[in-house]
C-alpha cells in the first residue's frame, strides 16, 4: 500500500486545498482525492510539481507500506 503524506505537508506548510492548486495548477479535485489518500493513481508531472511546491523529495509525499 501506498501512503501520501500530502495532508502533513499541507499542514506544516499551513496551506488548503486551494492554496495547492493556485500554486501548483493541478486540479482541485486531484489533490482532494491524494490529500484524501483515496487516490488509485497519480501523473508524474503532478509528483513533481507537489515535490517542487513542498521543496521535497518523492519519498517524502509518497511512502510504500507493507502489510
Amino acid at each position: 500500500m501506498v501512503q501520501c503524506h500530502l495532508a502533513r505537508l499541507m499542514g506544516e506548510h499551513k496551506m488548503k486545498i486551494a492554496d495547492v492548486a493556485r500554486e501548483t495548477g493541478l486540479n482541485r479535485n486531484t489533490i482532494t482525492l491524494l490529500y484524501k489518500e483515496t487516490a488509485q493513481r497519480i501523473d508524474l508531472d503532478a509528483i513533481d510539481k507537489l515535490c517542487e511546491l513542498f521543496d521535497c523529495e518523492v519519498g517524502d509525499l509518497l511512502e510504500r507500506k507493507k502489510g
